[in-house]
């Protein structure tokens, strides 16, 4: 994740992280990525069962009955060893979570257990009652996935009147007073309103939100025309950066982040250079301790049959089964050599890669978005397509002529 309001904005001082001693059972949420220790937070896919059919669902759900989903007690088993683990976050995601009868009692188990439990949703069925539940649950985070505004959204959504429920679904959680957010992944078609989505964040009150780059896995594989160019996708941060910055001018310091693009760090980065270089300074140490992409690293995923992928992006990896192993063993197994090559992912890069091979900005983003290169390339360590910075920017001209 980049933070555009932490960077751009300067919403949280770098010395924050230094006050918080970045250790990751320590850190607030949204310092998280800036932990030394770097466990990773959990994405469980808890059920594939969803009410919607999204175009791009890296889970391809549909509202059918599926077999084979850990059961309850394999769950709690799950949790317990998560937290013994010293996974900070666990992120209940789907499918659709709240059709899950058992959410409440497995989230409510990993808040005993020490762990902050989170819920990405597309919000259509959360009503008053659920939000109750929600909140006796203790719930740190709502995320709610909208992509547009109602046509557009609806389109991508598969089912008339997404739109209008997610939006309700936002409006009772923050009625129960839970924390709640706005999850968007942008293509070009739906681009366009996301000046219109900054509005309604404001005059809904809704403090975060999470614009996603579309990456190229699930049905999400099938829409890579739909991507935006390198220079859509400048234009894009840029008018992220504008909108974030007027929000905060009016008064409403909302949380804005991109995530799955990490050269979104050092385009925010060179935007500074040119208004605030002191504050440029500050956001290049930041950005060293965010230390880029961590698939494998610092995010992880378990899917609903028990499967351990890099990330949730990942279904066609699995490293193992935590119906036969731990996730805490799996995941630091290091004789599977796409996990071995995660963690260590940078020479691998360097042999594989061209562009990001002479990048200086490799340190600071670790090879962004992996998948994304085997989706185009069949070459894990290839060059992420979806970097957009110049050759001047990643410093290839410099490399060449040194060479």
């Amino acid at each position: 994740m980049i933070g555009i309001s932490k960077l751009y904005c300067g919403t949280v001082e770098p010395s924050d992280v230094l006050r918080y001693g970045r250790e990751s059972g320590k850190l607030p949420s949204h310092l998280l990525q800036f932990s030394k220790d770097k466990k990773p937070v959990v994405v469980w896919n808890m059920g594939r069962r969803c009410n919607l059919h999204c175009v791009h669902c890296y889970a391809q759900s549909r509202d059918i009955e599926y077999t084979d989903e850990l059961t309850t007690q394999q769950g709690k088993e799950l949790i317990d060893d998560l937290a013994s683990f010293g996974v900070p976050v666990i992120l209940f995601s789907g499918g659709e979570p709240t059709m899950r009868k058992d959410l409440p009692e497995l989230a409510m188990y990993a808040r005993d257990k020490g762990m902050r439990a989170v819920i990405s949703t597309n919000g259509t069925l959360i009503d008053e009652k659920m939000a109750k539940v929600l909140k006796d649950i203790g719930l740190s985070y709502v995320g709610v996935s909208l992509d547009g505004m109602r046509e557009t959204n609806d389109k991508f959504r598969g089912v008339p009147g997404a739109f209008d429920a997610a939006l309700q679904g936002m409006r009772n959680c923050k009625a129960q007073g839970i924390k709640v957010g706005l999850r968007f992944t942008i293509n070009k078609k739906n681009a366009q309103d996301i000046p219109a989505i900054f509005d309604l964040l404001y005059e809904e009150g809704i403090p975060r939100v999470c614009f996603y780059h579309l990456v190229y896995a699930g049905r999400g594989s099938k829409m890579v025309e739909e991507d935006l160019s390198h220079e859509e996708s400048r234009r894009v941060v840029d008018l992220i950066m504008d909108r974030t910055r007027e929000m905060h001018d009016k008064g409403f310091p909302m949380e804005v982040l991109t995530v799955d693009n990490h050269c979104d760090g050092p385009y925010v980065y060179f935007r500074l250079l040119e208004e605030d270089p002191e504050r440029a300074a500050e956001v290049y140490e930041l950005l060293m301790m965010n230390q880029g992409n961590s698939t494998g690293i610092g995010i992880g995923c378990v899917s609903w049959d028990g499967s351990v992928h890099p990330d949730q992006f990942w279904r066609h990896y699995s490293f193992g089964n935590v119906k036969e192993r731990p996730f805490s063993e799996i995941w630091m197994d290091t004789n599977d050599k796409l996990m071995a090559g995660l963690k260590d992912r940078q020479p691998l890069i360097k042999a594989n890669a061209d562009r990001c091979a002479k990048c200086k900005w490799l340190e600071i983003c670790n090879g962004n978005f992996r998948v994304r290169a085997e989706a185009i390339y069949d070459n894990v360590w290839a060059d992420d397509p979806a970097c957009y910075l110049t050759k001047e920017e990643i410093g290839y001209d410099e490399v060449k002529k040194i060479d």
